[in-house]
C-alpha cells in the first residue's frame, strides 16, 4: 500500500515537471501606485517559479506591454499580452468590475490597444463619472480572449455574495457580447462555496474553468510595499509600520508546482490545464519596424515628388529675387531632391514645410533652424531653415546620407509660448487617431521615494527634508544605495531606529517605479494608420490624445516623431521684434548684417549677458581673450565651448591672435582648416578631410565620422585601411595618411555639428544686434521673460545703457513691462504680493483714477487689503497723481477705513468728505529707492549700485565678470549673502556673495581680511572691493575671487 502511494507521488511529480502552466493574472508597477512589481522582475520570477508562459494585465492600460514582450522574448518565456479592464457592471452598472482580456492574434493585440484607448478617452483616464460597460465596446473584442476573474473585483463574485440567481443573467448578457469566455477560479478553503457555485454555472452554460491567481506583487512580504504605494496615492498615513511589514500577503506569485498541487486537492486539474491552453491560443506579437511616413495630402500636383520639386524651386528663386539662380545652387538643389526622392522622404519634407509655413502665416517667430537640417539646400529653399548651406560650407550628407538609410531628423524650434498652438495645428490637420502627443513617466527617484515614503510613515516636512538633505549632491543619477555608501549623515539616520531602517528599505524597494504620467514636452507622433491600434492612446491635457508608449518605443513601433522644441530665446526674440515694430521700425532678423561692428564689439567685450549660447561667465571670458572680429569666430567659439573641445580653446585663441603659428596636419587640408586656424572644430571638417585627402564620397565620409564619434572600434579600424589606401591613391605617402588619420581620430570625438553651431550663433547674433541697437526693447522683453531674481540685473543694465526705467503707473501700467517713449514702464506683475486678479482689474480700468481715495472706492472691496495697497504706494504706482508716498502710507489705513464705512456710495462719501490727510515729509530719492527695492526687488531711479559703478570708473574698476585668472584689481559689489565658517585653527573666515550689474560672484574672505573688515560687512550695503583671482585648486578652469581690501560706499542722493 505504502509503495503504491510513493509510486503515485513520483508519477505526480513527473506530471508536474512536464506540465505547461501559465501565470495569467499579473499586475505590474504600470498600474500606477498599486503594484510594486517591475516588468523585468515579473518575467524573471515567473521563469524561476516554473511557469512556461506569463501574462501582463494592468488595469485599463497597456503601458508595460511592449517592454514586457521584449524582455520575455529575450528570457525565453512566452508573453501573453493582456489587460484587466475595469468597467461598470453588466448587471450592477453603479459599480466598476474587472474582466481579464488577452490578445489571441496580432489583430487581437491591436484591438486590445484600441479597447484601452477607448476606455481612457471616454472616461478621461478614469477621471470622469461616465458609465461605460462592455456593451459599448463590443467592436474592440474580436480576437480577444476573456476571463471572469475570481477576486473581489469580479461582478460574478459580487452577485454570488448578494443575489446568486442574477449570476445566470450576467453570464447570458456576457455571452451575447463575447461568445467564448472562461470562468476564473481560485483554489482556497475559504472559496469552497464560490467554487461550487461556479462549477454549477460552468455546467449550465458549458463554460471552461481556468486558474487565476491574481498576483499583485511577487513575494508575500511585498504586500507592505503595495500598502505603501496605495497610501502614497491616497495621501494617507500608515500606522504600526514595523509589525505591518512582517505580515504575509496572499496576492503573490506562487511556485507553479505548489499551484498545481493545490488545485489538484480541489479537483481543479482542468482549470490549471486551461492556463496552458490559453497560452497556446494567445500568439500575439509586438511588431517592431522603422517609422512609416504618412502621406502629405495635397491636390495641387499628382505626386508628392512634383509638389516638393515645385516648392523647392520657387522657394530657391525667391531667395535670389530677380537674379538668376547660380549654377552651383541649382546643381545642389537637383542633387538633394533626387536623393530625397530615392530615399522616399518627399512626404517628410512636405510635412515639415507645412508646419513651418503655418508658423510664418500666423506670425510665429521661427529660428534659423537647428541641427544638421541646416546642411540642406531644400530645407533652406522651403524656409524650414534660414542658413544658406553653400555660403557656410555645410554638407547635405551630414543630414541625409544616401549610404545610410535612416530617417532624416528635423527638430523644429518654436517659441515656448507658442508650442501648444503649433501642436494643436498638427492635431487638427492630421486628425483624431492620426496625431498624438507622447507619454512620459515621472519616477520615484531617490529623493522622491524618500519624500513619499517619509510622508506616509508620518514624518513632518522638517523630518522629511532632513532625510532628503542627507542625499549627497551628484551631477548624475544618485541612487539610494550609492547615497547610503557615500553619506555618513544618511547612514546615521537609517541606523537610528527600526522604523528608520524600514523606511529606507521601503524607499529602496520602490525606487525607480513609475509614479505618475505626464506629457513629453516636445514630441508629437503622426501616422496614416490608427495610433490607437499601434501604441494605445489616452486622454491628454490639450484635448489631444497621448500615446500609451514613451518616446523609447513610439518610433520602433512605426510612428513618425516630430520634435517641437520650445525655445525661450525665440519667445524673447519675437517680443523684442514686436516692441521694435510698435515704434514703427520693421526688422527682418534674416537681414541683420552679420558683420555689424557694434554687435561684434559687444562680443569682444564679453557683454553677452542674456545672449543665447553666450551667457556663461566662462564663454564671456573666452570672447574677451579671443576678440572675435567676424561671424566665423563666433561660430567656432560656440562649437568649442563644450566639454571636450574646450581643451582646444587656448590654442585657438593663441593662433587667432598670432601668438602661435597656424599648423596643418598636411598642406592639402589648409582650405578646410584655415577658418579654424588649423584646429579640427567641426564634424563636417572630418568629412571634408576624408573627401579631399582620401577620395571618400561624402556619404562614405559620414559613416567614418559616425564611427569615430560613437567610438565603434571595428569600423574605425576598417575605415583606416580604406582611408590610407585612398590617400596613397591620391598621390600622397602612406605616412601622410597615417598621420592625418591619427589626427582626425584624436579630434573627431570632440567635433561639433557645424550646421547647428551656425544656426544657433545666428540667433545669438540677432539678439546681440537688438541689444546694441534697440536696448529699450531688448530689456523690456528680457524683463517680461525673466524671473524676479534676474529683474534687478536687467534693470541695472538698462540704466547703464541710459534707458530710463519708470515706476508702475496706476493709470497706465499693464501686467507686463511696456515700452513707453523709449523708456521702460514697470508692469504690475513686478510688485511683490500683488494678486494677479487684482493686477488684472487695475490694468483693465479705462477711466483714470484721480487719487488714492478714488482708486480705493472704485476697486472690488475684496482687494481692500492694506499690504497690497501699501505695496502699490511704495512701488510708486500713485506718483503721477499724488507724489508724496510717505503721506499716502501714513494715511492709507484711515482712507481704507473711510471707504469701508461709506462703501461705494459716492454721494454719501461726498457728503461725509475724505478724512483730512496727516502731513508727512516727501521721501528722498534714496528712501524711494529703498521702498522700490523692498516691493519690486530693484530701484527705478539710477540704482545706487549703478551710480557707484560709474563713480568707480575713475579708479579703473572692472565689472566682476571681467576679471581674468591671476589678476588683481578693483571692483564694486553689493553684499548679497555672507556665510561664516570656522577654520581648523579656530579662526573665522567667510564666503561672501557680491553682486554688480554684470553678475554675482562668490568672494573668499580669509581670516586676516575677515578680522579687518568684519565690522563693516552688512547685507545690502555697497562696497569698493580690492580683489585678487586665482584658479580653484580642485578645478583649475574655475576662478576664485579673494578679498584683499574693502571700503564701504555711503551713497547719498
Amino acid at each position: 500500500m505504502q509503495f503504491g502511494i510513493l509510486n503515485l507521488i513520483q508519477v505526480w511529480r513527473k506530471v508536474v515537471t512536464i506540465m505547461q502552466i501559465a501565470a495569467l493574472q499579473n499586475l505590474s508597477s504600470f498600474t500606477l501606485l498599486d503594484s510594486p512589481t517591475k516588468v523585468a522582475d515579473l518575467i524573471k520570477t515567473a521563469k524561476e517559479k516554473g511557469y512556461s508562459a506569463v501574462g501582463l494585465a494592468d488595469i485599463n492600460v497597456t503601458y508595460g506591454l511592449v517592454n514586457f514582450y521584449e524582455i520575455a522574448k529575450k528570457e525565453g518565456i512566452k508573453p501573453l499580452l493582456g489587460m484587466q479592464i475595469r468597467l461598470n457592471g453588466l448587471i450592477d452598472s453603479t459599480q466598476k468590475y474587472d474582466l481579464l482580456v488577452f490578445a489571441k492574434t496580432n489583430a487581437g493585440y491591436h484591438n486590445l490597444l484600441r479597447l484601452s484607448s477607448a476606455i481612457n478617452l471616454l472616461t478621461e483616464n478614469g477621471q470622469n463619472d461616465k458609465i461605460l460597460t462592455l456593451k459599448e465596446l463590443t467592436k474592440y473584442l474580436e480576437d480577444l480572449l476573456v476571463i471572469i476573474p475570481a477576486n473581489t473585483r469580479s461582478e460574478l463574485v459580487y452577485l454570488f455574495e448578494t443575489n446568486q440567481q442574477l449570476g445566470s443573467d450576467y453570464l447570458r448578457d456576457l455571452k451575447k457580447i463575447v461568445p467564448d469566455f472562461y470562468l476564473g477560479v481560485y483554489a482556497a478553503k475559504n472559496a469552497q462555496d464560490y467554487l461550487d457555485y461556479v462549477r454549477s454555472l460552468s455546467k449550465q452554460f458549458d463554460l471552461p474553468l481556468v486558474a487565476v491567481e491574481d498576483s499583485e506583487y511577487l513575494r508575500p512580504r511585498d504586500q507592505f510595499l503595495q500598502k505603501t504605494l496605495r497610501a502614497i496615492r491616497s495621501g494617507q498615513k500608515m500606522q504600526d509600520m514595523v509589525p505591518l511589514a512582517k505580515q504575509d500577503g496572499s496576492h503573490y506569485m506562487v511556485d507553479a508546482e505548489q499551484m498545481l498541487e493545490r488545485y489538484h486537492r480541489f479537483d481543479l486539474d482542468d482549470a490549471v490545464n486551461n492556463t496552458a491552453k490559453i497560452a497556446e491560443k494567445c500568439n500575439a506579437e509586438v511588431i517592431f519596424q522603422k517609422p512609416v511616413l504618412p502621406k502629405y495630402h495635397q491636390n495641387k500636383f499628382p505626386t508628392s515628388e512634383e509638389y516638393l520639386h515645385y516648392l523647392a524651386q520657387t522657394g530657391l528663386q525667391a531667395r535670389f529675387g530677380q537674379e538668376k539662380i547660380p549654377a552651383e545652387y541649382q546643381k545642389r538643389l537637383n542633387y538633394e531632391l533626387r536623393i530625397i526622392n530615392q530615399m522616399g522622404f518627399d512626404d517628410y519634407f512636405l510635412i515639415v514645410w507645412d508646419v513651418i509655413n503655418y508658423c510664418h502665416r500666423v506670425k510665429i517667430t521661427t529660428g534659423p533652424g537647428r541641427g544638421s537640417a541646416c546642411g540642406s539646400l531644400v530645407s533652406y529653399s522651403l524656409r524650414i531653415t534660414e542658413v544658406d548651406p553653400l555660403k557656410y560650407h555645410l554638407l547635405f550628407e551630414r543630414f541625409l546620407n544616401p549610404a545610410r538609410h535612416e530617417m532624416p531628423d528635423i527638430d523644429l524650434d518654436i517659441p515656448d509660448i507658442h508650442r501648444d498652438t503649433v501642436i494643436k495645428y498638427m492635431y487638427q490637420k492630421y486628425g483624431m487617431d492620426h496625431a498624438a502627443q507622447i507619454l512620459t513617466f515621472g519616477t520615484l527617484a531617490a529623493k522622491q521615494a524618500l519624500r513619499d515614503v517619509g510622508r506616509v510613515f508620518g514624518l513632518t516636512m522638517v523630518e522629511v527634508n532632513k532625510w532628503v538633505r542627507a542625499i549627497p549632491f551628484s551631477k548624475g543619477k544618485m541612487t539610494l544605495k550609492q547615497a547610503y555608501e557615500e553619506s555618513r549623515e544618511l547612514r546615521l539616520l537609517v541606523d537610528a531606529t527600526e522604523e528608520n531602517k524600514l523606511l529606507f528599505r521601503t524607499a529602496m524597494a520602490l525606487e525607480g517605479l513609475p509614479r505618475h504620467y505626464s506629457i513629453h514636452a516636445a514630441g508629437l507622433v503622426i501616422s496614416d494608420d490608427s495610433i490607437a491600434g499601434i501604441s494605445g492612446l489616452q486622454a491628454g491635457p490639450l484635448g489631444i490624445p497621448v500615446t500609451q508608449q514613451t518616446k523609447k518605443y513610439v518610433e520602433s513601433l512605426g510612428l513618425l516623431k516630430i520634435d517641437f522644441l520650445g525655445l525661450r530665446n525665440l519667445t524673447v526674440l519675437g517680443n523684442i521684434l514686436d516692441l521694435v515694430r510698435s515704434q514703427g521700425v520693421k526688422i527682418d532678423p534674416n537681414k541683420i548684417p552679420l558683420n555689424d561692428a557694434k554687435t561684434l564689439e559687444l562680443f569682444q567685450q564679453g557683454k553677452t549677458d542674456a545672449i543665447f549660447q553666450f551667457e556663461s561667465e566662462g564663454i564671456r571670458r573666452v570672447l574677451r581673450q579671443l576678440h572675435p572680429d567676424n561671424f566665423e569666430d563666433l561660430v567656432a567659439v560656440n562649437a568649442l565651448y563644450r566639454p571636450g573641445p574646450m581643451q582646444n580653446i587656448d590654442t585657438f585663441v593663441a593662433r587667432k591672435n598670432g601668438k602661435e603659428p597656424v599648423r596643418y596636419p598636411d598642406p592639402s587640408l589648409k582650405q578646410i582648416l584655415q577658418p579654424t586656424y588649423g584646429i579640427l572644430v567641426y564634424q563636417e571638417q572630418v568629412m571634408q578631410t576624408a573627401q579631399i585627402l582620401a577620395g571618400f564620397s561624402l556619404g562614405e565620409a559620414d559613416i567614418l565620422r559616425r564611427a569615430m564619434s560613437k567610438k565603434k572600434q571595428d569600423v574605425i579600424e576598417q575605415e583606416k585601411s580604406k582611408f590610407i589606401a585612398g590617400v596613397v591613391k591620391n598621390g600622397h605617402s602612406k605616412e601622410v595618411g597615417e598621420r592625418v588619420y591619427h589626427y582626425i581620430e584624436q579630434f573627431a570625438n570632440y567635433g561639433f555639428n557645424r550646421s547647428h553651431a551656425v544656426a544657433y550663433t545666428k540667433i545669438a547674433f540677432w539678439l546681440a544686434y537688438l541689444k546694441v541697437h534697440y536696448p529699450a526693447a531688448f530689456y523690456t522683453a528680457m524683463l517680461n521673460s525673466s524671473t524676479s531674481a534676474k529683474a534687478q540685473q536687467y534693470v541695472m543694465q538698462a540704466q547703464e545703457a541710459n534707458i530710463r526705467v519708470l515706476t508702475p503707473d496706476i493709470n497706465h501700467s499693464q501686467l507686463e513691462y511696456m515700452l513707453q517713449n523709449n523708456n521702460i514702464l514697470v508692469g504690475l506683475k513686478a510688485i511683490k504680493g500683488l494678486r494677479v486678479d487684482f493686477a488684472k482689474e487695475i490694468a483693465a480700468n479705462t477711466k483714470p483714477y484721480k487719487s488714492l481715495s478714488d482708486f480705493l472706492r472704485r476697486i472690488d472691496s475684496k482687494f481692500l487689503q492694506i499690504d497690497a495697497i501699501e505695496a502699490l504706494i511704495m512701488a510708486g504706482a500713485f506718483d503721477q497723481i499724488e507724489d508724496n508716498r510717505n503721506e499716502l502710507l501714513a494715511n492709507c489705513k484711515d482712507i481704507i477705513a473711510n471707504v469701508q464705512l461709506t462703501g461705494q456710495n459716492i454721494s454719501l462719501s461726498e457728503i461725509l468728505g475724505d478724512a483730512p490727510l496727516k502731513p508727512a515729509e516727501i521721501p528722498t530719492n534714496g528712501e524711494k529707492a529703498e521702498m522700490e527695492e523692498k516691493v519690486l526687488g530693484f530701484a527705478t531711479t539710477t540704482t545706487p549700485l549703478v551710480a557707484v559703478q560709474k563713480y568707480a570708473q575713475k579708479f579703473n574698476a572692472l565689472p566682476l565678470n571681467q576679471f581674468q585668472f591671476n589678476e588683481s584689481g578693483i571692483g564694486v559689489g553689493k553684499l548679497m549673502s555672507l556665510k561664516r565658517i570656522r577654520t581648523k585653527n579656530d579662526k573665522t573666515m567667510a564666503f561672501a556673495g557680491f553682486a554688480d550689474s554684470s553678475s554675482q560672484q562668490e568672494v573668499i574672505i580669509f581670516p586676516a581680511a575677515y578680522e579687518k573688515f568684519n565690522d563693516v560687512l552688512k547685507i545690502g550695503d555697497i562696497y569698493l572691493l580690492g580683489l585678487r583671482t586665482q584658479g580653484d585648486r580642485f578645478d583649475q578652469n574655475k576662478m576664485q575671487y579673494l578679498l584683499t581690501n574693502l571700503r564701504k560706499v555711503n551713497f547719498k542722493d
